[in-house]
């Protein structure tokens, strides 16, 4: 069997090893600069996530994972507690561009939404913008519905975001 046509070893666990934090930040940065021309505000933004979840997340309720592929980190998503009662946030899905199409973003999502349920959120919500195709495709798969959509300017751009909401109950 040649090289190219052996499939990659995909994995995913929990953003739990040094680095992996690190990683999150950087990757949303360069990713997001290159794909849509977003400024270091975005990368602030993660930053921000990133450091608030890392001083004080409770791993009872929150968590973040890492998707690998071959061993190396190729994508990201996590979750942590929301704003109201019995809600959750998904917080900074991202798949590197070179690991598009595995399946990655879906498995990273579906094992956010699996440690949701065991947590007991009755619902999930996430943040996005609508330029973010790939992402809303997931979202919509696994049963997000747009609850609303707002223009702004952030990151050097005029942009559209968009609040997502997913009941766990109704979404089984």
């Amino acid at each position: 069997m040649q090289q190219q046509d052996r499939r990659p070893e995909v994995h995913v666990r929990r953003a739990d090893q040094p680095g992996d934090l690190g990683w999150v930040v950087m990757a949303h940065g360069e990713t997001y600069h290159r794909q849509f021309g977003w400024d270091t505000a975005f990368e602030a933004l993660v930053a921000r996530i990133v450091a608030d979840y890392a001083a004080d997340h409770d791993p009872r309720t929150e968590a973040g994972w890492i998707a690998e592929v071959d061993g190396e980190r190729a994508g990201c998503v996590f979750l942590v507690t929301g704003d109201e009662p019995g809600t959750a946030k998904l917080r900074i899905l991202l798949v590197a561009p070179e690991a598009r199409g595995l399946g990655l973003g879906r498995s990273l999502v579906e094992e956010c939404l699996a440690f949701a349920r065991a947590a007991g959120y009755e619902r999930v919500t996430l943040w996005t913008n609508d330029v973010l195709a790939s992402a809303r495709h997931i979202y919509e798969a696994v049963g997000f519905t747009l609850a609303d959509e707002e223009p702004h300017h952030s990151f050097g751009h005029d942009l559209l975001g968009q609040n997502w909401v997913l009941d766990l109950a109704r979404a089984g």
